[in-house]
């Protein structure tokens, strides 16, 4: 088996930061009014700026392929010649630009520097995007494959856009009484956003620069024991079935707003914390590591909401991790899903606090029907 190094990291994200006071300049207004529960919902989240692949009248710049293509050109800005001696591509997203063809498939069409090569398409919401890293982390460590990029990307403003919403989420008082009401529908406007990042993985450390060594990728889901918390393109029925929107009249379709991103939050709020740290903690002890040993640990967070929760459940669970070892760019990024955990990564790798040695642990947890993905990385 051999060792497989992250060596490059390069983001895209486009257009010029948004500010919070600028959001509705872009999504539009619901009913033609400001909405009531954003100032709540952005003071929970915690986020300050974000991208739109959109102008500000709402229409669109860059569709998701483009943006995850430009991602990967930027990291061989140096040499783009580069690109021919990649074999794989695996590239994770929740929002494709189309069912058919897949998404990889689209982002190799905009990269004609590459060869006829390997593309994978990892189906999933935030974890998507890890799919794809360990897909690419097990190709080459069994010496399948010698170069290759991952991406992790999401064009999620189009979708937030006042078009798709028919009515506001509940009243004022109701979201300050309870904030997990607020995720159902107008949360996901004032915190979703686009972007795309990628890696280059390679089985030698790079020599000119921080490389990130691959311990492990470990993967897990409850949806055997859980149903599904957040959907698209279905609607949720009484007994937790989804019901596609195959089944749905295009008429249906629109007045059920059965195309727009949902979420149960009562599920959300019981499990999405749960289920997944109490995951890590057999993880760690099966890897005989300990998080005494971190210098750093960058949770995917969709809203800094959830951070003293994560904190109270390492705490309960014996693994206690310092603030001062947590990373994150929620606040200055948003949520871009899949392409969340990408661009802290290059982040923290951009941000010259690495040195070698340092041990470095992601956590991505997915509501849509509780998935989870824990990597172990160590700088080079």
């Amino acid at each position: 088996m051999k060792d497989v190094f992250i060596n490059k990291t390069a983001v895209f994200l486009p257009n010029e930061v948004v500010e919070n006071d600028e959001m509705e300049t872009y999504l539009g207004f619901l009913n033609g009014k400001p909405s009531r529960a954003k100032a709540i919902v952005l003071r929970r989240n915690g986020i300050k700026k974000r991208y739109y692949a959109l102008t500000k009248d709402g229409k669109s710049t860059h569709n998701n392929a483009e943006m995850t293509a430009l991602a990967i050109k930027n990291l061989f800005s140096e040499n783009e010649d580069e690109l021919k001696d990649v074999d794989l591509l695996c590239c994770g997203t929740s929002t494709p630009d189309q069912w058919m063809p897949s998404h990889a498939t689209m982002v190799h069409g905009f990269l004609p520097k590459t060869s006829n090569i390997e593309v994978i398409s990892p189906a999933g919401v935030c974890c998507s995007g890890m799919h794809a890293l360990k897909y690419a982390y097990m190709s080459l460590s069994i010496g399948d494959k010698t170069k290759a990029i991952t991406t992790g990307s999401e064009r999620l403003g189009v979708l937030m856009t006042a078009k798709n919403y028919e009515e506001e989420i509940k009243v004022l008082k109701d979201l300050e009484e309870n904030p997990y009401l607020a995720f159902e529908k107008d949360f996901l406007r004032w915190m979703l956003s686009d972007g795309a990042g990628a890696f280059l993985l390679e089985t030698e450390p790079s020599k000119t620069g921080v490389s990130l060594k691959v311990d492990w990728v470990e993967a897990s889901s409850y949806a055997h024991i859980v149903e599904p918390c957040m959907y698209m393109a279905a609607d949720k029925m009484s007994n937790g079935d989804l019901k596609s929107y195959k089944d749905y009249s295009s008429q249906e379709c629109a007045s059920n707003s059965v195309l727009s991103i949902k979420q149960d939050v009562k599920l959300l709020s019981k499990n999405i914390i749960r289920l997944g740290f109490d995951k890590l903690k057999e993880i760690l002890k099966k890897r005989n590591k300990s998080v005494d040993e971190l210098s750093y640990f960058l949770p995917h967070l969709s809203s800094f909401f959830f951070e003293q929760p994560i904190e109270e459940i390492l705490e309960e669970n014996g693994m206690p991790i310092p603030k001062d070892k947590w990373f994150t760019n929620l606040a200055t990024t948003g949520n871009v899903g899949a392409g969340s955990i990408y661009l802290m990564v290059h982040d923290l790798m951009d941000s010259g606090k690495l040195k070698k040695g340092d041990q470095i642990m992601l956590a991505v947890p997915e509501s849509a029907r509780f998935s989870y993905v824990f990597t172990w990385l160590t700088v080079c």
